[in-house]
């Protein structure tokens, strides 16, 4: 059965740890409970980008973010200190999936957890369980703040190559869209003089 914690009153996202080493979350708390969502950061990012086209929709194209002002980088919201610190549901997730509530005027966003079977003697095994999905609902105003929250997130790693989208470290890159889809191979011939 799913875990239904109803309407939100904090819902947000964060990064944990250092950029190339980040672990990205999402964290919700109601009155029915409360949830700590780890995800991958192209996960987070698809969310983003899913409550973006529905806004859209729902606005007639106008999706107002806050830009930032020179100099300025906006800063998502925290995990507010009185947070759980061992929330109710802790999870690795598997699946996300989003809806609109007409007749409420409200999100909702089913988030499945990927579980590891470990049996003796044989390989671990991923499960996706969809009966134990964390349900919960969230207003227009909190979808467009988490959204803005995500983009922030997402760009404030580390910077990427604009044509093939690999981060870039600070070391020599070799971009393979950029120099024609193929690696570049420097083969030295031997001087052939007898």
């Amino acid at each position: 059965m799913s875990r239904d914690l109803g309407p939100v009153d904090v819902l947000g996202a964060e990064a944990i740890g250092q950029p190339g080493q980040r672990r990205f979350r999402l964290f919700v708390r109601s009155p029915r409970g409360s949830a700590v969502m780890w995800m991958e950061k192209e996960q987070l990012n698809s969310l983003s980008l899913a409550l973006d086209r529905f806004l859209a929709q729902l606005s007639g194209g106008q999706v107002l973010r806050t830009e930032a002002q020179a100099g300025q980088r906006p800063q998502p919201a925290a995990m507010p200190a009185n947070f759980p610190h061992a929330p109710d549901y802790d999870f690795q997730v598997a699946q996300l999936k989003i809806g609109y509530d007409e007749l409420h005027d409200r999100f909702l966003l089913s988030v499945t957890p990927l579980e590891i079977l470990m049996e003796p003697g044989q390989e671990p095994q991923a499960v996706i369980d969809e009966e134990a999905a964390v349900v919960f609902f969230f207003s227009l105003e909190q979808a467009q703040q988490l959204s803005t929250d995500i983009t922030t997130i997402v760009t404030s790693g580390r910077p990427v190559c604009p044509f093939c989208g690999t981060p870039l470290d600070g070391s020599p890159h070799a971009c393979v869209k950029q120099n024609g889809h193929h690696e570049i191979v420097i083969v030295e011939e031997e001087d052939g003089e007898e």
